[in-house]
């Protein structure tokens, strides 16, 4: 079995709420099975006020969103920023009947998808993306994001 590519990851908490379902190893984990090379990702966890700065600022869209991802490099190494919001995630994985953990491993593989270069704009893409992160979150024990 091939081993996982490597991951630098910095963990930040700007908003500490949920730091108890963010266990280093557990974000790693992750993290890891949707990298397809060596990565260096900072996850910041975020609240309101800052995830709607930043989305407002970096994509003009005057509100806060789940996850933002900056990816800066994707050869050799992957280098990126993950943002999540802590409420939005929270609202979410209520109002879909999901566990805060796995809207989280979600989040994570969807950002760190991204973070390699996929994307979801059109159609063939998405449908890409989404499989792929189907894939690994049953991989990871987790339902499918999308079923």
């Amino acid at each position: 079995m091939a081993s996982k590519p490597g991951l630098s990851l910095s963990l930040q908490f700007a908003d500490a709420s949920h730091r108890a379902h963010l266990p280093r190893h557990r974000v790693q984990r992750w993290m890891r099975a949707a990298l397809e090379a060596p990565a260096q990702i900072t996850v910041r966890i975020v609240d309101v006020d800052e995830g709607r700065a930043l989305n407002r600022d970096y994509r003009a869209k005057d509100y806060a969103t789940n996850v933002l991802t900056f990816d800066y490099e994707h050869e050799p190494v992957v280098v990126a920023d993950l943002v999540l919001c802590a409420p939005v995630v929270e609202r979410e994985a209520a109002e879909q009947g999901r566990s805060l953990e796995a809207h989280y491993a979600h989040l994570l593989v969807h950002g760190t998808l991204h973070a390699q270069g996929y994307d979801h704009e059109a159609e063939d893409e998405a449908a890409a993306m989404e499989a792929r992160e189907s894939e690994l979150m049953l991989a990871l024990g987790f339902a499918d994001p999308y079923r």
